[in-house]
């Protein structure tokens, strides 16, 4: 079965740096997108980043000039560079992939979330 697996969460000071990680394992045929989102208390889950096999990348506003996304397709994974990190930006962020395992049927897929928290 097609796992996602996230990681480099963890507490940081306020103007700090964090790096995301996830990979993407099992019957994979085609991976279209990978992404992160992220989901504060009492919050919907929002868009971060994302990324498509062609190397086209949307970001959310609020993290434009300090994040960036980036793919490495022959490893199935996505990274999440976050610089100059906000209080704000406290949440639990889930790596997203949509992807195929036989070429017929495309689903969504998620990971386990991991916490990032950043202190004022």
């Amino acid at each position: 079965q097609v796992q996602l697996v996230e990681s480099g969460g963890g507490l940081v000071q306020a103007g700090g740096s964090l790096r995301l990680s996830c990979v993407v394992s099992g019957p994979i045929s085609t991976i279209v997108a990978m992404g992160w989102y992220r989901q504060a208390p009492g919050d919907q889950r929002e868009l971060v980043a994302t990324i498509n096999s062609g190397g086209n990348i949307d970001y959310a506003d609020s993290v434009k000039g300090r994040f960036t996304i980036s793919r490495d397709n022959a490893k199935n994974t996505v990274n999440l560079q976050m610089n100059s990190l906000k209080p704000e930006d406290t949440a639990v962020y889930y790596c997203n992939a949509y992807l195929s395992a036989d070429y017929r049927t495309w689903d969504n897929y998620w990971g386990q979330g991991t916490q990032v928290t950043v202190s004022s």
